[in-house]
């Protein structure tokens, strides 16, 4: 487990965590609120005018708020929870250090793949209007018997095999895959860059793969909106107002830096 995702497991711990404890809060809280409505005998109208009248109401009214508040911290245990299973879950990030060959590897799938819905679409074509040359066909390459059967049955077109936007489709992920590569590996070859600018500090910084603006205090809002406009973010761990660095973030630090260098230039 390299460090990025011994980050993740703990980001993933820490959320269930919270879920749990969110979850335990809950159960109490309603525990409570089923305590307070035991002490109303059951079917017990509020006595209209009687002295007790506006004590009830006041009793019954913190019964129903317990109750949503049990409701609430469920929810949130819900939130934390789903939080935590979707953690890891968002395909390959770039700031993992393994991202690379992970990737690599995914090429290595997706061509195999895309290697195999041509083969078996060139022997459905060889057997034309056979669907028994064409099931045999299938299983001569080790396909099980409902699996070939599965790509000779027409779909609602008409076609058999699988269709061409499912090959463009994957071929697509290839491409894309192939350029995130190619960025990866360009930005472990990217020198760190570190700009002075007047109030802010600029920069790239590689082993973070983020690029950064850093500044004496809270910036004023007009500076805040020109960084959240070029898709800055500010990152309480960093300190820093951050995009992950690529050549779009660096295009857009340009843009953002001529902004400030201009507002303090008047």
């Amino acid at each position: 487990m390299n460090h990025y995702e011994q980050k993740q497991a703990e980001r993933k711990a820490k959320l269930e965590a919270k879920a749990e404890q969110a979850e335990a809060q809950a159960a109490a809280t309603y525990g409570g609120a089923r305590q307070m409505g035991e002490a109303i005998p059951f079917g017990q109208p509020v006595l209209i005018g009687h002295h007790s009248e506006e004590r009830d109401r006041n009793y019954r009214q913190r019964i129903h708020n317990t109750f949503g508040k049990a409701f609430d911290l469920q929810k949130k245990a819900n939130h934390y929870t789903k939080k935590a299973a979707s953690v890891g879950e968002r395909g390959i990030s770039s700031d993992d250090p393994d991202a690379i060959e992970k990737l690599m590897r995914q090429v290595d799938q997706l061509t195999a793949k895309q290697e195999r819905m041509k083969k078996i679409n060139q022997v459905i074509r060889k057997h034309g209007r056979d669907p028994e040359g064409q099931r045999h066909a299938l299983l001569e390459l080790g396909y099980s018997e409902g699996s070939a059967q599965k790509l000779i049955t027409p779909d609602y077109a008409g076609r058999v095999g699988f269709p061409s936007y499912a090959l463009s489709n994957n071929n697509a992920n290839i491409r894309r895959m192939q350029q995130r590569i190619k960025q990866l590996q360009a930005n472990q070859e990217h020198e760190p860059v570190n700009v002075p600018g007047t109030g802010y500090a600029y920069a790239e910084d590689v082993e973070e793969n983020r690029v950064m603006f850093m500044f004496e205090g809270k910036p004023e809002k007009a500076t805040r909106e020109i960084l959240k406009r070029h898709g800055f973010r500010w990152s309480p761990t960093r300190g820093a107002w951050v995009r992950q660095l690529n050549n779009a973030a660096i295009w857009q630090a340009k843009a953002v830096m001529q902004l400030l260098n201009g507002s303090t230039d008047n």
